[in-house]
């Protein structure tokens, strides 16, 4: 189990630099872009729900800073459960 908690250490922050990541790349890259393609692959499957159920913000995307928050929940709650395995 200390692996499974080892790999859920890793991914938390990984998610959450590539959500940030391609937050910022949003502004500054081109959309055909390959590295930007290849992040919105990973990304946006997990942004379009919240997109859906978040009203507008007057043109300002809140939905990052929701996934980062929601990934880092998750990540503390799966290593709890994991810990309590134990």
């Amino acid at each position: 189990m200390f692996i499974a908690i080892r790999i859920v250490n890793i991914l938390v922050p990984l998610l959450t630099l590539g959500v940030f990541v391609y937050s910022l790349l949003t502004f500054f890259l081109s959309p055909y872009h390959p590295i930007r393609q290849t992040l919105a692959t990973i990304i946006e499957p997990m942004l379009t729900p919240i997109r859906r159920k978040m009203p507008s913000a007057g043109g300002i995307d809140l939905s990052p800073l929701i996934l980062i928050i929601l990934i880092q929940i998750l990540g503390a709650i799966l290593v709890a459960l994991l810990r309590s395995l134990f």
